[in-house]
């Protein structure tokens, strides 16, 4: 049997998946509305509460569903679906795929058709994004009640520590965006394009934020990311036919 990356079985191990966490999701909305009914909550607030909850959660879902579109080309729907419908970041799971499939050899967008590249994708996916699950039950409490003791302590120099964490992670994204930049001298003009998207990406963030805070747009706090990221990734395709 030939492998594609579309094949149905992918389909439904990633929707008997998918079902299992909306179960779980269910059964916790189901037991927290029990437990305001025991609290004295009225059906109003919890009907007003759920309202809200799902429509924020639009916002993310159409980022989410531009990078699956995104990845599609490469890996298929259902393998980013998964990812990015359960514990995936879209930072992370664009960058780490495309370290695979450059490290194979398939760049531009090439759809996978050697099994071992994808199974070689979908481990590098999860095993690495794993690690925050392992971590966390072990490492966050103590994280935590060191940065509430230093924030006690000196509460300037608290602000500076999580702004410098908060900096080494973007950095390591950075990295991703400049690793090529230096082939201009070789006139590759390519390795400009991520820039050019990244560049025009916050600049369109930043009208937004100017638009939420100035101008008064509340919702637009909300679909500033979405707009950034779909703006950034139509102006690569223009990007994309000049610097070529």
């Amino acid at each position: 049997m030939q492998f594609n990356v579309n094949h149905p079985i992918l389909y439904v191990l990633v929707g008997a998946i998918i079902a299992l966490v909306l179960a779980q999701s269910v059964y916790f909305l189901v037991r927290a509305m029990k437990r305001a009914k025991e609290l004295g909550i009225s059906a109003e607030t919890v009907k007003k509460t759920i309202t809200s909850s799902a429509l924020f959660t639009v916002a993310p879902a159409i980022s989410i569903l531009v990078c699956v579109l995104a990845l599609s080309k490469s890996l298929g729907v259902a393998l980013p679906w998964l990812r990015l419908s359960v514990i995936g970041s879209m930072s992370y799971e664009t960058v780490a795929s495309q370290n695979v499939l450059n490290a194979a050899g398939l760049e531009g967008g090439a759809t996978i058709t050697d099994p071992s590249i994808f199974i070689s994708v979908v481990w590098v996916m999860t095993l690495s994004i794993a690690a925050g699950l392992v971590l966390v039950p072990f490492m966050t409490k103590g994280i935590q009640s060191g940065m509430t003791k230093m924030g006690m302590k000196d509460k300037k120099w608290s602000e500076i520590f999580n702004s410098a964490m908060f900096l080494g992670m973007i950095s390591a994204f950075l990295g991703f965006v400049f690793c090529d930049v230096l082939n201009v001298a070789k006139g590759d003009l390519t390795c400009l394009i991520p820039v050019c998207v990244m560049l025009s990406s916050a600049l369109i963030m930043a009208v937004c934020g100017l638009l939420a805070t100035k101008g008064k747009v509340r919702w637009m706090n909300d679909y500033a990311l979405p707009i950034s990221l779909v703006g950034g990734m139509a102006l690569a395709i223009p990007f994309t036919n000049w610097l070529r």
